[in-house]
């Protein structure tokens, strides 16, 4: 890739850092592209890192609320998480900056955008498949996939060498390899020897989260309300403090799940390209918003409709995970878990300590739930003799699966 006008996903970071000098000597002009997701880094440090380099331009484009209200609470509202486990951290955050790259790229005339994720992994589909959808004419270069590029650089310690060599600062060093992506959402490390599935991780890698082992020995109580299956409405039940507007309310329960070691794991999960990967992530807030989302459902939301959303949600997630964000099958998704929400209102109340969120108790105007017609203390409302009906008739195919199953027996005795 040479002689063009490159829109760059710059993170300031080892890979980006590089790959920003590695196109700026082959004769590209350079755009570097920050998205501020809500990582904890120093943006004007990471500006000027970008100019020294020699960038042409540096992009600093504050997404956080645009994070919260279109991609995080969105994947609340479906139960959204990847093969049981995994709340999707990263993989929320890709479709955005790829939106806002494009948009920078076509402002700026940019034929070519760039990233820095490397082909083993899952956020070149995530960039990619984003950059086509919204853009069909537009030009990727991934350098991770450039045989120039790999030729030079076969791994981070190339990556290493060669920022040294050019007097690039990076994070990164020979002893703590680790690769982390940090966003308002999560922090994920992986890499290095973290690589080692076996491997316990050492207390140094946790840095958004108090470890459960360290977190106060007092719980710490607090509602969280839903309006149409999103979170608007956060109270501390013992301070009084109340959070509303949607960055204040994720902020303050990211600070809440952060205090109390809430949102730690650990696993090993399956790559969009087939391979597995050991990843370590800290995300305190969506943990205690998805836990307190599922507890309203279970109050507000009608039986059969609970079923066939359930069927859907692994899919919502996988498309996420994939990268299919930009999809008229998640189109699709999205409308149905929408109608799904209209009635998920309410209040859940939830108690914090030491990595738990423990549910507490729910209230809902949606509230499908009738004390006097579930007490087993109260007759009104249902009339038991009807379940000798409702159980025969229940018991029809298993009496006749039994007779079959009992015949066969029988037969196979006699033949022995």
């Amino acid at each position: 890739m040479k002689n063009q006008k490159i829109v760059l996903a710059y993170s300031g970071g080892l890979d980006t850092s590089v790959i920003l000098k590695w196109l700026i000597d082959r004769g590209n002009d350079v755009i570097a592209y920050v998205a501020d997701v809500g990582q904890d880094d120093d943006f004007d440090e990471v500006r000027k890192k970008a100019l020294a380099i020699g960038a042409g331009e540096v992009i600093v484009d504050d997404l956080k609320r645009e994070f919260v209200t279109d991609f995080i609470f969105p994947a609340i509202r479906a139960n959204a998480i990847y093969e049981s486990r995994y709340l999707l951290g990263t993989a929320l955050a890709r479709p955005l900056i790829a939106k806002r790259m494009i948009e920078a790229a076509n402002k700026m005339e940019a034929p070519v955008v760039s990233h820095g994720a490397t082909g083993k992994g899952n956020d070149q589909v995530r960039f990619e498949l984003s950059f086509y959808a919204l853009n069909p004419k537009i030009t990727v270069f991934s350098p991770w996939k450039d045989a120039e590029f790999l030729e030079q650089f076969r791994g981070r310690p190339d990556l290493i060498k060669y920022a040294e060599e050019a007097g690039i600062p990076v994070k990164a060093t020979r002893e703590r390899p680790y690769s982390e992506d940090d966003n308002l959402m999560h922090i994920s490390h992986e890499a290095g020897i973290l690589e080692d599935p076996a491997l316990k991780a050492d207390m140094k890698v946790y840095s958004k989260i108090t470890h459960p082992y360290n977190a106060p020995d007092k719980p710490e109580s607090i509602s969280v309300e839903f309006k149409d299956g999103i979170p608007v409405k956060i109270t501390n039940e013992e301070d009084g403090t109340v959070k509303t507007e949607p960055l204040e309310l994720y902020t303050y329960v990211n600070n809440l799940g952060s205090k109390h070691g809430i949102g730690l794991l650990d696993m090993v999960e399956n790559r969009f390209v087939g391979i597995k990967s050991r990843g370590i992530y800290e995300t305190p807030g969506a943990e205690i918003l998805f836990k307190a989302h599922q507890d309203i459902e279970g109050i507000a939301m009608d039986r059969e409709v609970m079923r066939l959303r359930n069927m859907l949600t692994p899919k919502f997630a996988e498309l996420v995970y994939y990268g299919f964000w930009f999809s008229p099958e998640m189109d699709f998704l999205m409308a149905a878990i929408r109608k799904s929400q209209e009635l998920i209102d309410g209040k859940v109340y939830l108690s914090l300590y030491k990595g738990n969120v423990l549910i507490e108790g729910r209230e809902s105007p949606s509230s499908l739930y009738d004390q006097d017609l579930s007490s087993m203390d109260i007759e009104g409302g249902f009339d038991q003799k009807d379940s000798e009906g409702f159980i025969k008739i229940n018991a029809i195919r298993l009496m006749a699966h039994h007779a079959i199953v009992s015949r066969q027996y029988k037969n196979h005795i006699y033949s022995i």
